[in-house]
């Protein structure tokens, strides 16, 4: 037998154990079934590999595989969390702290947050920016390779921002330099935003993040003031739409919201200040809302603790209460929302602590949940994630207790499997 045949013959073995490997099975006490927004009780998930097989009601221990025992604890999919900045480091008063690490040392940091978030029990994320482009397209292809735990990834690349605007990095000496590797997405009209768009693209990211207003975190702008043009996102978006995929915007300011809106965005991040006509094209448009109505409480005790600049502090008290009320009138006309917290501003692995304030201000624990499993999911157009069901992903959460009753619970999961694997 020569090596070649020997290996083949080798892989059809590996394949055909594989194929007969025992399913596992979870003994779900109660089950929150995202799809049909209820809770069923005493509930037996199959899982083959890393595929649900089925969800059915408890009868009797199966005898074909391993059972995991939750019986008294509730099930859940495992959240999403749309909005996250895994690779950069967590925001500090260092306007410069970026350029403080190395891009060999950046990854290491980045694989902390992943393992940290994962753990938290957020199976999935959207990572929607960094200052080095293309480490958080490098992470996700570490964490599906399986070099490090994390979650499951989809990556933005850089940001696509005008000089000096929300997306670059500002506030340092005129005479510094910064590396090209943090400008890849600096466009300066709709015919670099078209080169700038299909270059991130080309590099494996999955869809574009467009900075359309000032930023409270970017010294020197305003949250809202529009920075990006109709026409330089409506460029953008039209090299995604090539790609098949689509572009979100960073959008504080009514003006800027709308604008991204016309031009084609598929959702907006923040939304602070929107107006009531904001919210009538998000609902008539179909176009989804992420809005991190915790993040202004961290910034404001931990920013004041910690000697934020008093701009980014008076931004960030400009920002949030409009937002919230903005986010209650969004529930109240139906706007889809998604789960999105900006984790990187406040520690990753913290991410459920949104979860409370989405229900304070209008969502019903079911209706945040979804947010965070069905809505990210239909945001992102995947079909393998967010929910328990045959022929998705066996991604799943458990906690101790009713989470419908305490919402809180989701901020210390008791176990996180994902992809049919325990990793908590």
């Amino acid at each position: 037998m020569t090596f070649r045949t020997a290996l083949m013959a080798a892989a059809l073995a590996l394949t055909a154990f594989a194929s007969q490997a025992a399913p596992l099975y979870v003994h779900a006490g109660k089950l929150v079934d995202t799809l049909q927004g209820k809770v069923l009780s005493d509930q037996l998930i199959k899982i083959d590999g890393e595929r649900v097989v089925s969800v059915t009601p408890w009868t009797a221990a199966p005898t074909d595989g391993p059972v995991l025992d939750w019986s008294k604890r509730m099930v859940l999919p495992g959240l999403i969390d749309m909005h996250t900045h895994l690779v950069d480091q967590e925001q500090t008063e260092n306007i410069a702290e970026p350029l403080l690490t190395t891009a060999a040392y950046q990854s290491f940091i980045a694989a902390a947050h992943a393992r940290v978030t994962l753990e938290a029990g957020f199976t999935s994320v959207r990572d929607v920016g960094t200052w080095r482009a293309f480490g958080d397209v490098a992470l996700r292809d570490a964490i599906n390779a399986g070099l490090v735990p994390g979650p499951r990834m989809s990556v933005a690349g850089a940001y696509i921002t005008i000089p000096g605007g929300g997306g670059d990095i500002t506030g340092i000496s005129d005479d510094v330099k910064l590396p090209d590797e943090m400008r890849v997405g600096v466009v300066q009209d709709a015919a670099d935003a078209h080169r700038k768009a299909a270059n991130i693209l080309a590099h494996h990211a999955d869809f574009l993040k467009l900075i359309a207003t000032g930023a409270v975190l970017t010294v020197g702008t305003e949250p809202g003031q529009q920075e990006l043009t109709e026409d330089e996102m409506r460029a953008a978006i039209e090299e995604a739409a090539k790609r098949g995929t689509y572009a979100t915007a960073h959008a504080h300011g009514a003006e800027g919201m709308k604008s991204a809106m016309r031009a084609g965005v598929r959702s907006i991040e923040h939304g602070s200040l929107m107006d009531d006509e904001a919210i009538a094209m998000m609902k008539a448009k179909g176009v989804f809302l992420v809005a991190d109505i915790y993040d202004g409480d961290w910034i404001d005790e931990y920013g004041k603790a910690h000697g934020w600049p008093a701009e980014t502090l008076r931004k960030n008290f400009d920002t949030t209460e409009a937002q919230r009320q903005g986010f209650r009138k969004a529930v109240k006309a139906g706007v889809k929302i998604a789960y999105g917290t900006d984790a990187g501003v406040y520690p990753h692995g913290l991410n459920a602590r949104q979860m409370k304030y989405m229900v304070r201000y209008g969502m019903t624990p079911m209706q945040a949940v979804q947010s965070a499993t069905t809505v990210a999911a239909e945001l992102m157009r995947k079909t393998d994630v967010g929910a328990i069901a045959p022929g998705r992903y066996a991604d799943l959460i458990a906690v101790d207790g009713d989470a419908m009753a305490d919402i809180t619970l989701l901020e210390h999961v008791s176990a996180v499997m994902k992809g049919g694997v325990v990793v908590k």
